[in-house]
């Protein structure tokens, strides 16, 4: 179904150890992952509200707020790379910024954008520049909201992605409403998902990393807009349903790799 690589920086802690320990036994390749020896692994304090929905309060001046590339990251990304995914969250310190604005410019990679506008993490001008690089963002309500302020979109939301759309040439947008609802919109269509939640939800933790981890994959192999919007749910669904972000039976993702893995599909070019 294809490779994938997790950049970043871990301390060197105990939690960076841990961290490290637990990629390396899913077979994650942990080279590109430089490690600080000045700066702590970051850490975010969960809680729950009445809606089951995550309340983060996550530590400052972290490993990752100082992010560099060691030679394995460089090496990955220039050679072994058609699509780079990241969240803008990691940009909120300035070293972190620049390391992930250099690689904002591969004239021949797909960029998929996870737009994390939380608190004062970020600026309109950073945010400008990730839309104008992006193929792929992936959104919430909250955070359409407040894109709408930064460049003047419409009030109504199929009108403000469609102007987002075709004002920063984006070629696919997937916004989130809760653990029941989902839209996907390209330049040429859209499609509405909307489930009746039957089972109690545990969290959502995790849920909207789950989501775009199915929207990146339907880009990337050219997935109809229905059937990536189902398979997304569906996945974030099944996150909701256990407790944190990672299931302990790696037999929830047999389904989703099956659905990659048909002969028929194509990976984008």
């Amino acid at each position: 179904m294809g490779n994938a690589n997790f950049i970043s920086s871990v301390g060197k802690d105990a939690n960076g150890k841990e961290l490290l320990t637990f990629l390396s036994s899913f077979g994650f390749n942990t080279k590109p992952i430089s490690i600080d020896k000045i700066h702590p692994t970051g850490t975010v304090n969960v809680t729950l509200d009445e809606n089951k929905i995550p309340i983060f309060k996550i530590a400052s001046e972290c490993s990752f707020d100082h992010l560099s590339l060691n030679r394995a990251a460089l090496k990955i990304i220039d050679k072994e790379t058609d699509l780079l995914y990241f969240g803008t969250f990691t940009t909120r310190k300035e070293l972190s910024r620049k390391t992930v604005s250099s690689l904002l410019n591969y004239p021949n990679k797909k960029y998929f954008c996870d737009l994390n506008l939380r608190h004062d993490f970020y600026t309109k001008e950073f945010v400008e520049k990730t839309l104008k690089v992006s193929n792929v963002i992936k959104i919430n309500e909250l955070e359409l909201e407040i894109l709408k302020r930064l460049f003047a979109l419409p009030n109504d939301n199929f009108f403000a992605i469609n102007v987002l759309i075709e004002k920063f040439n984006i070629e696919l947008v997937g916004l989130t409403l809760g653990e029941k609802c989902s839209e996907l919109y390209t330049a040429s269509e859209s499609d509405k998902f909307r489930r009746i939640v039957q089972e109690p939800v545990i969290d959502t933790l995790g849920a909207g990393d789950a989501f775009a981890a199915i929207l990146c994959l339907g880009y990337l192999f050219n997935l109809p807009l229905k059937q990536i919007n189902t398979l997304a749910n569906d996945f974030a669904l099944e996150i909701c349903m256990v407790n944190g972000a990672l299931p302990k039976n790696n037999k929830i993702y047999k389904k989703y790799k099956t659905a990659f893995q048909v002969s028929r599909l194509q990976p984008l070019k």
